[in-house]
């Protein structure tokens, strides 16, 4: 315990020089032109709301479960639009979009993501990226052997050490100038804010689950070593760091700057029809829009018809697919014996049919589809 409490001491200190770093460094300022990276964040996104959630990780066991379906319907290429944190990476590893917004209407979301972007910009490798976010310092396995490690071994690397302050303090030192690179203005509390969600990685491990505000993670909430771990519902490992193809395409599309965070509300009045335009002037069409359980959200809050205006303005054909969650009461017999969420695709057009034909008045209308 002495020896964790040291540990914990020192990565605590680490984070203060990082927070410092920032206090004494000259902050971005954003760019108007909307072909850079931050222009694009700040020409699309809406003032920040709050939500009652860390979303760290995600909550959904079932977030596998669509991978064989989505290439039985030929969802491929074309642009990718989703919410939340890292799941976002396996779906886009599948899809193989050609550019990606992540749309969320927290800011910290929009933190969380640079703070990602950054670690694949210093990974080589699926071991680096998780030595990285879970501040531990891993042996030098060579190029090749890491390239082919089966992501139980990854697993087993990380769960196999303690976090190392040292790492954690060169993590923080090498992720701060990219963090200034991206453009996109931050202050010394985002910095704080990014620092803080590292510490829970670094303390948490692979143990780390997703948490609300002032309440402790639900036990049936998956750990981040069981999102790595599942298999999909043909059972083939599928997360984004099961394979070195996989990851580095997704480290590629970040490369490009074509992982874009931005913050706004799916039924705001900005960013859904912004990421439209921009997708119209790219020649782009969805092909896969992850909405998690948002649309819950949306109906309670009176606000579904605005969030189906605004997709109706998303570019999309005929294989685009929504990726929506449901949990609680309105999951089915489908949901896979211990899950307790159940993830479905469903057609754009077929939704936005349904809707405007008055089919889909409630929540229960889309949840139980």
């Amino acid at each position: 315990m002495r020896t964790r409490a040291i540990a914990l001491a020192l990565a605590i200190a680490a984070a203060c020089t990082f927070v410092h770093a920032a206090a004494t460094e000259p902050q971005a300022t954003a760019t108007a032109d909307q072909r850079t990276f931050a222009g694009q964040i700040a020409a699309l996104s809406e003032p920040a709301g709050y939500f009652d959630t860390d979303n760290l990780i995600s909550n959904e066991s079932s977030y596998l479960q669509v991978i064989p379906e989505l290439h039985e319907r030929g969802v491929h290429g074309g642009a990718y639009i989703g919410v939340g944190p890292d799941q976002n990476f396996t779906y886009i590893a599948q899809v193989r979009p050609a550019i990606a917004y992540i749309v969320d209407i927290r800011r910290d979301n929009l933190l969380l993501h640079l703070f990602f972007k950054a670690l694949f910009q210093l990974a080589r490798s699926r071991e680096e990226y998780l030595a990285m976010l879970f501040g531990r310092r891993l042996p030098s396995t060579g190029a090749r052997r890491a390239r082919d490690l089966a992501v139980a071994e990854l697993a087993g690397e990380i769960d196999g050490r303690a976090a190392d302050p040292a790492e954690i303090a060169a993590v923080r030192a090498r992720v701060w100038p990219m963090l200034k690179r991206t453009g996109v203005p931050l202050s010394d509390q985002d910095i704080a804010t990014i620092t803080r969600f590292h510490s829970r990685f670094v303390e948490d491990g692979l143990s780390l689950q997703f948490q609300s505000t002032g309440r402790p993670p639900q036990s049936h909430y998956p750990t981040y070593r069981q999102l790595l771990l599942d298999t999909d519902a043909a059972g083939r490992h599928s997360n984004f760091l099961a394979s070195d193809e996989a990851f580095q395409f997704v480290k590629d599309l970040q490369a490009q700057d074509r992982v874009v965070p931005v913050v706004g509300d799916l039924s705001g009045p900005s960013a859904l029809t912004s990421i439209g335009r921009a997708l119209a002037a790219r020649r782009e069409l969805v092909s896969a829009f992850y909405v998690s359980n948002v649309e819950f959200y949306l109906f309670r809050e009176g606000a579904y018809a605005r969030f189906a205006a605004n997709l109706a303005r998303v570019p999309h054909q005929k294989h685009s697919v929504l990726i929506r969650s449901v949990f609680n009461g309105f999951i089915s017999s489908r949901t896979r014996p211990g899950d307790r969420s159940l993830s479905r695709l469903q057609s754009i057009e077929e939704l936005l049919g349904a809707f405007n034909a008055g089919r889909i008045q409630r929540y229960a209308d889309i949840a139980g589809y």
